[in-house]
């Protein structure tokens, strides 16, 4: 059977994408099925499942679970800015209210903290305004 096409592949990709964050989440994202490059988004759905990510997100210091959610976290990120979704950025910026989760711990270093609120904010937001350039409207 030959490989499929790349628009499918990637179709493929983030539909995988999308089903192991709602597994990590333990949420439904409301990212309907991916048609011509296209998605149907349940705005309210969509909205708690953006709030979560970036809890869970803020919240970590892993180094690798950053780094492997790091592209799938803006490109929701430039969803949620064209289904007009409101990131509420002050609040999400704070100092984490719960325990740190995911915490990567050196032996040399000692315990790394997440990320300076705005520095943080405005990390993930350039990823996004750099994503939404290539991608389709």
């Amino acid at each position: 059977m030959p490989a499929p096409h790349r628009p499918q592949r990637n179709r493929v990709l983030g539909q995988r994408q999308v089903a192991v964050f709602e597994a990590e989440l333990e949420l439904p994202s409301g990212i309907g099925p991916m048609e011509n490059d296209e998605c149907q988004i349940s705005p309210d759905t969509f909205e708690t499942f953006v709030d979560a990510l970036l809890v869970k997100h803020r919240r970590t210091s892993h180094a690798i679970w950053l780094a492997l959610s790091e592209g799938f976290t803006a490109t929701v990120l430039v969803l949620a800015e064209r289904a007009a979704i409101k990131v509420d950025w002050a609040r999400h910026g704070a100092a984490p209210e719960a325990p740190l989760e995911d915490v990567q711990v050196s032996t040399v270093t000692g315990m790394s903290a997440p990320a300076e609120g705005a520095a943080w904010a405005a990390g993930l937001r350039e990823k996004a305004r750099e994503l939404g350039r290539g991608m389709p409207r």
